[in-house]
């Protein structure tokens, strides 16, 4: 009896779990996996190629169908109008990161398309690790990729008050040592900023060596490089030989001509890389649409020579126009924002160089006496470029577009995407549209190394961006730089819509992006 009265518990309990099985199946087929399908578009896919009308299809955060396709069942339906759909843009050189982290909407970027944003710039950076830690803790809405800063490095080695000289050997190698940590952490290769005061004084061996150390290990060299007047010549050498030396990919950051008798004179820099390219150095350069520029007022001297009277005026005659250049950030006398360093100099009754060097006295003092102060003490946004030598390198095969922006200050942290698309592009027809957005994302990506970001291709991350091109313009200028662009419809980042109709979704599905 007991044998016969197991066999049956035993089969009682087979049933069961086969019925259970049929129940969760049946669950399964009544819910299936949501899948986006957007339709309706002209699909820009990254690659230069024109437009081609169909749809997309989106699984999790991945693209898994392009082209013609029918609505399925379980299909979210998104109608874009007939807009163009591209891959989200990538920022080649930013600085959004604590923005992103400060402003969870993350409408700096979001609102001109940018979906990845490509950090550590200019020598500057935090360790991989703190920037994973972060990113948990305070997600934000866009992909972050970064390399690690070689003045970073050299604060870590030398210490942050004791940067202004050269390295020792031994030195290096203690950076050497960490570099390559970061490296194997994710890193996409080594930054410099060597035209400010953390780098200024590494010696060329310095930083190739460095250099090295990165192309070991198969990664990527970009530099804020150490001039970008007065001795931009030696700058360019400096770069084009790390590249010939390390046969490595090297890019200038946010290439351009700030010295007012250089001018015009993008050709001659344009077939300086021409013909290093056909000696097989891998050089490329990022470019921002604007004629000026943000950073310290101490840039404006090349010799480093602050209190020099002659290299004030020299600054004020060639190197930026004082009637329109604005300063955007200045905590010894924070009336002075948004004014010019002219209406300055008229207010302080001194002539523009002698208000130039005063003005950095005044920040170097306020440091001084304020060693714990958070955030920028002083910026301005110097007018030092010509409109023909930005397009000129815009047009050029072998950039991609940046913003080297921020969340403030310069408008170009608000609308730089937006700027290509509807001054160069639209307006000026400077190159088609194709183009423009491979810039943008395909090409940006292939410069990286990153794999599976900026096509639209099944298999490839879904990072969207709809747009109107008839429509698409920044609106952010100097005293405004907050001003949200218009003709971006629709971002989404990792499958996810993160922006719709100048208003964030509240999702923050950024992810951290490893070499």
């Amino acid at each position: 009896m007991k044998k016969r009265t197991f066999i049956v518990v035993v089969f009682a309990m087979t049933i069961l779990q086969v019925n259970a099985q049929k129940i969760a199946s049946k669950k399964a087929t009544d819910n299936p996996i949501v899948t986006t399908l957007i339709t309706n578009v002209k699909i820009m896919d990254g690659s230069g190629k024109p437009a081609i009308k169909g749809s997309v299809r989106i699984k999790g955060d991945v693209i898994v169908e392009v082209g013609n396709l029918s609505a399925q069942s379980n299909d979210q339906m998104i109608d874009g109008k007939g807009l163009v759909l591209a891959p989200g843009f990538i920022d080649a050189h930013s600085h959004h990161f604590g923005d992103l982290q400060k402003k969870s909407a993350g409408l700096s970027t979001a609102n001109q398309g940018i979906t990845t944003v490509v950090i550590g710039q200019d020598g500057g950076s935090y360790p991989m690790d703190s920037l994973e830690k972060d990113m948990k803790e305070i997600p934000v809405v866009a992909n972050v990729a970064s390399y690690t800063g070689h003045s970073t490095l050299r604060e870590e080695v030398m210490g942050e008050n004791n940067v202004l000289r050269k390295a020792t050997q031994a030195e290096v190698d203690k950076m050497k040592i960490i570099l390559s940590s970061e490296l194997s952490k994710g890193s996409l290769g080594i930054s410099t900023g060597l035209e400010y005061e953390q780098a200024f004084y590494s010696s060329r061996d310095e930083v190739l060596q460095l250099a090295q150390t990165a192309a070991n290990a198969n990664t990527r060299y970009i530099s804020h490089i150490r001039s970008e007047d007065v001795t931009m010549t030696d700058a360019l050498d400096e770069i084009i030989q790390i590249g010939k030396i390390t046969k490595m990919p090297v890019q200038i950051s946010h290439i351009k001509l700030s010295k007012k008798s250089d001018w015009n004179t993008a050709s001659k820099i344009l077939e300086q890389l021409e013909k290093a390219r056909a000696e097989g150095v891998q050089i490329t350069a990022d470019v921002y649409p604007y004629t000026f520029w943000n950073s310290t007022l101490r840039v404006l001297f090349p010799a480093r020579d602050y209190t020099n009277m002659e290299s004030a005026q020299f600054a004020v005659a060639q190197l930026f126009d004082p009637t329109a250049s604005y300063i955007v950030q200045y905590a010894p006398q924070p009336s002075y924002v948004g004014k010019t360093l002219s209406a300055i100099a008229v207010e302080r009754k001194e002539s523009e160089a002698q208000t130039l060097i005063n003005l950095v006295a005044m920040a170097a003092e306020f440091k001084e006496k304020n060693p714990g102060y958070n955030g920028s003490i002083e910026a301005i946004a110097a007018k030092s470029m010509s409109e023909a030598d930005v397009a000129n390198f815009m047009k050029w095969p072998f950039t991609v577009i940046c913003s080297d922006g921020n969340g403030g200050g310069h408008p170009r942290g608000y609308g730089s995407f937006t700027r290509v698309l509807g001054k160069y592009v639209r307006a000026d027809k400077i190159m088609t549209l194709e183009t423009a957005i491979h810039k943008m994302t395909a090409q940006t990506a292939s410069y990286l190394g990153i794999k599976d970001r900026g096509l639209i291709a099944a298999g490839k991350k879904a990072d969207l961006v709809l747009f109107n091109p008839e429509t698409v313009i920044d609106h952010a200028v100097i005293g405004n730089s907050n001003a949200l662009s218009t003709g971006i419809e629709m971002v989404w980042v990792n499958g996810q819509l993160i922006y719709e109709g100048q208003k964030s979704t509240g999702l923050k599905p950024g992810v951290l992006i490893k070499r």
